[in-house]
């Protein structure tokens, strides 16, 4: 069975929400797919805690929180989430696309939107034999509970943004948490770091600077229970006691099969057209951070703007020959409809 739909929207994360909402406003209903069980992409698979500043009238969130906020915006257009399912599959077909996934899920789309952040991501990994056997016990590339580090002896591998965030939310639970990175500056944010200095110089965290890590000891019952680190300029290693190992070595972003769309690709990256977003395939869109051009800033209300756009070009193509009105949602009777407001009759 082939699904039919107006719209398709390739990634869960903000944007692709958020595309939900841009393209109901039009009265076209859309199809979702995310190869993540959970909507929320970036937000809420590697950061759901970490704090977001720059959502227009929301002082500040989390990235659950947002997600949470959108899922609950978009629910008046009764979108379809298809979860846990790639795109493997996008070609032209008359009217449209035919659109397949890694479980078998076939749709007829007349326009697609490609959401998918910087693509599928996977986490640089710790390249020890032991490694494997800890990941998700004791070994981490990400933080979903905070509160199962509270009270225990943490080793924090990175430099970025996250082993930084990540350093001085858990260093005022732990017992202890040494922050190892191999260079000796930081390349997360700079007022972070000081924070992180702050709490260093309480005696509440510890900073080890221009060291790698070089093992990992197991007790008899293959429980991790300390990392050894090696001093990048002499040599030297040292034992440093664990419960925890937190890992941030950055994401590993794959295009996977999108690479073979024969879209106009720049590196990692889709071109579009800045006044409709679309790409160099009439009929696919591309928003969010794979979306490229002159000027391009990573930013989430970047995305927000980009599938505000890419909606009113889908709509003319869509219904071709329809001239599209631009509607506010003050006056908007869809959303009058949806939300049982009524309408002013002045």
């Amino acid at each position: 069975m082939t699904i039919k739909t107006d719209a398709l929207i390739i990634g869960a994360g903000p944007c692709g929400l958020f595309q939900i909402f841009e393209l109901g406003l039009l009265g076209i209903k859309a199809h979702i797919v995310d190869s993540l069980n959970h909507p929320g992409g970036q937000c809420t698979e590697l950061y759901p805690d970490k704090p977001i500043y720059d959502i227009p009238a929301v002082p500040v969130c989390t990235g659950q929180e947002l997600t949470e906020a959108l899922l609950k915006q978009i629910e008046p257009f009764h979108a379809t989430f298809h979860l846990g399912e790639q795109v493997t599959v996008v070609r032209p077909e008359e009217d449209g696309f035919y659109v397949e996934t890694s479980a078998g899920t076939k749709f007829h789309a007349k326009t697609v939107f490609i959401a998918a952040g910087v693509g599928s991501f996977t986490p640089r990994k710790l390249r020890f034999p032991e490694a494997e056997a800890l990941e998700g016990k004791q070994l981490h590339y990400r933080v979903n509970d905070p509160q199962q580090f509270a009270g225990q002896r943490l080793v924090v591998l990175g430099g970025g943004d996250s082993a930084l965030d990540w350093a001085v939310e858990l260093a005022p639970k732990a017992a202890s948490l040494t922050l190892v990175h191999r260079r000796d500056e930081f390349r997360g944010a700079e007022a972070t770091a000081n924070k992180l200095r702050e709490l260093a110089a309480q005696g509440r965290a510890e900073i080890v600077l221009n060291a790698n890590a070089a093992g990992l000891e197991l007790d008899e019952n293959g429980r991790l229970v300390a990392v050894t680190i090696r001093d990048n300029s002499d040599g030297e290693t040292r034992r440093i006691e664990a419960d925890q190992l937190l890992v941030f070595f950055g994401l590993s972003p794959k295009l996977g099969p999108i690479a073979d769309w024969g879209l106009d690709l720049n590196r990692k990256t889709i071109n579009v057209d800045t006044a409709t977003f679309q790409t160099n395939i009439p009929g696919i869109f591309a928003i969010g951070d794979i979306a490229d051009y002159p000027g391009k800033k990573k930013l989430i209300l970047s995305g927000f703007h980009e599938a505000a756009l890419a909606a009113f070009a889908a709509k003319a193509i869509i219904e071709p020959g329809k001239k599209v009105p631009l509607q506010y949602t003050t006056t908007s009777p869809i959303m009058h409809k949806r939300l049982g407001v009524e309408e002013s009759e002045d």
